[in-house]
């Protein structure tokens, strides 16, 4: 019987392909409950008044860079690692704009680099450049994960 939702084979992946996750918003229950999880107890993110008169920015009530890569990773992993993936080696991430409560995001996702291991050719060390997008289609976040994958 098939599996469903399996995640990518290095080998049918060819440098360029993109890719797209869908949406998910972000609400203020997951702000809560990451800042609560992780101690991220800053003001910035726990104080409604600090927020109001101190926050550098005035769009609403802001998100952690932390929150918003694991939401995008919980957007992409899914959809493309399930059963594939066997390791996160590194990764460059740049935040490029601020992320809010109510704000939906999704991830767009291109393969860079594709290069099998040295010791077991069936794998290979996949990098992706990952952009994360809010609704209005401003880019908040790039992320560029390299992974282990397995292959056939």
């Amino acid at each position: 019987m098939k599996q469903l939702g399996e995640g990518w084979n290095w080998r049918d992946l060819a440098i360029g392909d993109r890719f797209k996750t869908y949406g998910r918003t972000l609400f203020e229950a997951d702000l809560l409950n990451f800042v609560t999880l992780c101690g991220f107890s800053e003001e910035l993110f726990t104080n409604k008044e600090y927020i109001a008169h101190h926050a550098p920015m005035r769009g609403g009530h802001p998100v952690p860079g932390a929150l918003v890569f694991s939401m995008a990773e919980g957007l992409v992993i899914p959809a493309t690692l399930q059963g594939a993936g066997l390791a996160f080696l590194s990764m460059g991430f740049d935040i490029k704009g601020p992320t809010y409560v109510g704000d939906t995001i999704h991830v767009e996702i291109e393969v860079s680099e594709i290069r099998p291991t040295s010791k077991d050719p069936s794998r290979a060390l996949v990098r992706t450049t990952n952009v994360v997008k809010n609704q209005k289609d401003q880019t908040v976040l790039v992320y560029t994960p390299l992974r282990m994958m397995q292959g056939r």
